[in-house]
Order: C-alpha cells, then sequence, then structure tokens
C-alpha cells in the first residue's frame, strides 16, 4: 500500500484542532488504498494545542507531533513537517480548516496522473478583508515581477506533492526558506487546482502585518537581485541628473540666464530626495548581507522541544 503523510502546523489553534483532526481522519478514511500519517507541528503555542495533541496521539498512533521550544514561524513549521514525513505522497494544510481537507482525493487523483506537484489555488477567498486581498494581489504581482521564477499567484502553502519533491526541498540547507517559492523553483510536473477557500472555523489569524511583511521579504529577497540591479539603475540615473544640473548652472553663469540663488528649494528638494535614496538602498543591502550573515552562524531553522510517537 502507499503512504499519505499530511503536514500541519499549529499555532495557538486549541479552538480548531479537534474538528481539524476529526474532518482529516473521515477524508483519509475514504482513502482505502492507501495508509495514512499525520504530523502536527506545535509552534510554541501557549494555549492548550499541545495538551489536546498529546491527547489525539496517544489514542492514534498515526497521528505523530512535533513540539518546538519556543514559536519559531510558519515555514519552520512545515520544514519540520518534511523532515519526519514517510509517505509517498504528503499534503501541507493549515489546521484553521480554510483550506478544506475534503478536496484531498481529488488532488491524490492528479498525483496518480503523473503530476508531482498539485498546488491549490483559490478562486474565490471567504472571509479576508479588503485590505488582505490588496495586499496578497499585490504581493504575487511584486514577487513575480521581480524573481526570477514565476511563483503562481492566488496560492499559498496547501498543496500535495510527490516524495522525491520532498526530498529535494529537504536537500536544501538554507534558512529562511521561503516555502512556496522553493516548490515553484525545484521544477517537476506542476498542475493547480482550483477550489473556494473558506472562512476560518474558529479563532483569529496568526499572521499579523509583520510577519506578512517578513513573509514578503523573505520571498523577494530569496529568489531575486533584481531589486539590488534597481538601486544600480537609480545610481546611473542620479548621476545623469546631476551632470544635467551641473551643465545647466554653467550655462546660467556664463549668460547670465538665470539667479541661481533662487532655486534653493528645488536644491533641498533634490537633497532631500537622494538623501532618501541613499538610505533605502543601505537598508536593502543590509537586509541581503543580514542573510548571508543568517547563513553563516549555521544555527538551527528551529529546536524541537518533544516528539510523539516518532522513534
Amino acid at each position: 500500500m502507499k503512504k499519505i503523510s499530511l503536514i500541519i502546523p499549529m499555532y495557538c489553534e486549541e479552538k480548531v484542532i479537534k474538528e481539524c483532526y476529526n474532518r482529516i481522519v473521515k477524508t483519509l478514511g475514504t482513502l482505502e488504498d492507501y495508509e495514512r500519517e499525520i504530523i502536527f507541528i506545535n509552534d510554541g503555542s501557549k494555549d492548550k494545542t499541545l495538551e489536546i495533541l498529546e491527547n489525539i496521539a496517544s489514542k492514534d498512533k498515526n497521528v505523530k507531533v512535533i513540539s518546538f521550544s519556543r514559536n519559531f514561524g510558519h515555514q519552520a513549521a512545515v520544514t519540520a513537517g518534511l523532515k519526519e514525513v514517510t509517505g509517498d505522497v504528503v499534503v501541507i494544510i493549515d489546521a484553521d480548516l480554510q483550506d478544506p481537507p475534503e478536496i484531498i482525493p481529488e488532488m491524490l487523483r492528479l498525483w496518480e496522473n503523473g503530476n508531482e506537484v498539485i498546488y491549490g489555488k483559490r478562486k474565490k477567498r471567504k472571509g479576508e478583508s479588503a485590505f488582505k486581498l490588496f495586499t496578497a494581489k499585490m504581493f504575487y504581482k511584486t514577487l513575480n515581477a521581480l524573481s526570477d521564477v514565476e511563483i503562481p499567484k492566488d496560492t499559498g502553502d496547501f498543496r500535495l506533492v510527490d516524495r522525491k519533491v520532498v526530498d529535494a526541498i529537504n536537500d536544501m540547507p538554507e534558512h529562511n526558506k521561503f516555502l512556496r517559492g522553493l516548490f515553484s523553483w525545484v521544477g517537476y510536473r506542476q498542475v493547480a487546482y482550483e477550489y473556494e477557500r473558506q472562512e476560518r472555523f474558529a479563532g483569529k489569524t496568526k499572521y499579523s502585518l509583520r510577519k506578512m511583511l517578513k513573509l514578503a521579504s523573505d520571498g523577494i529577497i530569496s529568489f531575486s537581485t533584481k531589486p539590488l540591479k534597481i538601486l544600480g539603475g537609480i545610481g546611473i540615473f542620479s548621476i545623469i541628473i546631476s551632470i544635467c544640473i551641473l551643465t545647466y548652472a554653467l550655462i546660467s553663469y556664463i549668460f547670465k540666464l538665470n539667479n541661481l540663488s533662487a532655486g534653493w528649494t528645488s536644491l533641498m528638494v533634490t537633497i532631500t530626495f537622494f538623501s532618501g535614496v541613499q538610505l533605502i538602498s543601505l537598508w536593502l543591502i543590509s537586509e541581503y548581507i543580514g542573510r548571508i550573515y543568517d547563513e553563516s552562524k549555521q544555527r538551527p531553522q528551529y529546536i524541537i522541544d518533544k516528539k510523539i510517537n516518532i522513534e
């Protein structure tokens, strides 16, 4: 029999765990030709998430639990799950049930037909604010404009992937992983599965604006050096502007065309504008250098405090 593994990261999800587990078990129960494995990753939750997961794992040996020593973030949690899965095919899904587990059998059929990455594409997103929808749209537009690898729009981490794709991701040692970008980067035969994303079953989203900006930063910096090239273009443009201003000033002085002292406002605007460009340039360069610094320290991406039902 083939084996299907599910990776489910959790951070303070005590209100949804039981419903998530019940719906997943019910869905997997329809797959008669597959063994099942469910890996929950407790990402340093401060509520009763771990306690509930331990209770479930004590009754179902197909449920495995990884508990972090603190909150390391969603991407680290998924990475930990990818390191531990033993299935022939792997599903990454969030616990909030916005991505319905009931569509997994249909995604599995696409895998059986020879596709190696089946990523969920949201044709409709229920329960999300206009601000969230707008920022998500702009994120993918910006990312694809800057990246050398096209990342499908309206997708998240919800996907079903072949074992060899998981092995390829696990072989990558980088620290700040942007997984949806890496899954696109590795290639293989990929296909979208469109679905309607539901509202959260309970609780509130754990992705704050700060975390969203961090994810966007990881995505852009990890997959492109174009921002640095844009800075170079701005630098060349600035030099051309300065040469034009110098030429204008010399001509005005020689032919007494204008009183240069009257240009104080334009001079100050120019100075402050290009000072801002320099500071932004330094900030962007420091982001790349910071990534190099993180990699050079070779710290683990996460620390595991406890494993349950994992040998």
